[in-house]
């Protein structure tokens, strides 16, 4: 039955049966006979279906939540198997929110140094985005915001909390300055992260507070790209103070502390609530508190 509810819920997640067959490398045939197995099994419809994709029904969102702990825990079985005769091996999948891919970069090295056959995929990813992947099982765990926005049921490791820095050229009139309110960014020229960025949220929260109204000329979902235009001088950003330092390492630029800016939001790992956890993600958990413990 393992292998009909992956086919359930990679539908469920694409809500099309032609995207879900090609995720999981089968014809669509293949899947759609399996769907109609694990109804046959079940004793219900769980997708509504004419020529296409027409959602759950209420018994295929219940089973939605089965599904996804059913084939959850199928994993930890092969992985604790595994474990107990190869030691940690295997590979972790980790999405991190943009301002926070340098500790995810810091993690999976000093993760690497002691378990050397665990490898690692990180990808940049929204806040939403990273929990919609945890329910999905599309990761293993996550690098976001713990204390803005709903979680869910999760295990979390505090890594660090936010200090935004004003990032400007060293001709702009802000570049001798020891901090910049918000309030002082009234009429500049900004380029920040895009508005689907929970980063983005913060700060126009805190610029409208400062009663601002932002001038976004340049809007992104790369730190890079945002840096880049303030190297070509006369645009300002705002990012948090681990982030900018090391995308400005070497470079012409000046960071600014923003007021009030160590009173930010708490960043940390996310992974999904399970008692025990697979070996390699209580490791990676453990290795978390202990680089936190080292800082």
């Amino acid at each position: 039955m393992i292998d009909k509810l992956e086919m359930f819920l990679a539908v469920a997640k694409e809500q099309h049966f032609g995207r879900a067959a090609a995720s999981l490398g089968i014809t669509q045939p293949t899947l759609s006979a399996g769907i109609k197995q694990l109804e046959d099994q079940l004793g219900v419809l769980l997708i509504f279906r004419g020529s296409r994709f027409g959602g759950l029904t209420p018994e295929g969102k219940i089973a939605l939540n089965w599904a996804r702990r059913i084939v959850g825990d199928s994993r930890q079985l092969r992985e604790e198997m595994r474990a107990t005769r190869h030691g940690l091996t295997g590979q972790l999948r980790i999405a991190a929110i943009p301002t926070a891919l340098t500790w995810a970069a810091r993690l999976s090295a000093r993760f690497g140094q002691r378990h050397p056959n665990v490898s690692f995929t990180i990808m940049s990813k929204t806040s939403i985005e990273i929990l919609q992947m945890l329910d999905d099982l599309d990761v293993d765990a996550g690098i976001s915001y713990l204390d803005n926005e709903p979680l869910g049921k999760v295990s979390t490791v505090s890594l660090y909390e936010e200090r935004y820095m004003l990032v400007c050229d060293p001709a702009s009139a802000f570049a001798e300055h020891q901090q910049v309110g918000w309030a002082d960014l009234n009429g500049c020229r900004l380029c920040l992260l895009s508005t689907n960025m929970q980063n983005r949220r913060i700060i126009n929260r805190n610029l409208a507070n400062a009663g601002v109204t932002p001038q976004v000329a340049v809007e992104s979902a790369s730190t890079v790209v945002l840096v880049a235009h303030v190297m070509e001088g006369g645009w300002l950003t705002i990012l948090p103070e681990d982030i900018a330092r090391f995308l400005t390492q070497g470079k012409d630029l000046r960071l600014i502390p923003m007021q009030d800016g160590g009173a930010g939001h708490s960043v940390g790992l996310v992974a999904p609530w399970r008692e025990p956890h697979t070996p390699v993600l209580d490791a990676l958990l453990t290795e978390a508190r202990r680089m936190v413990s080292d800082r």
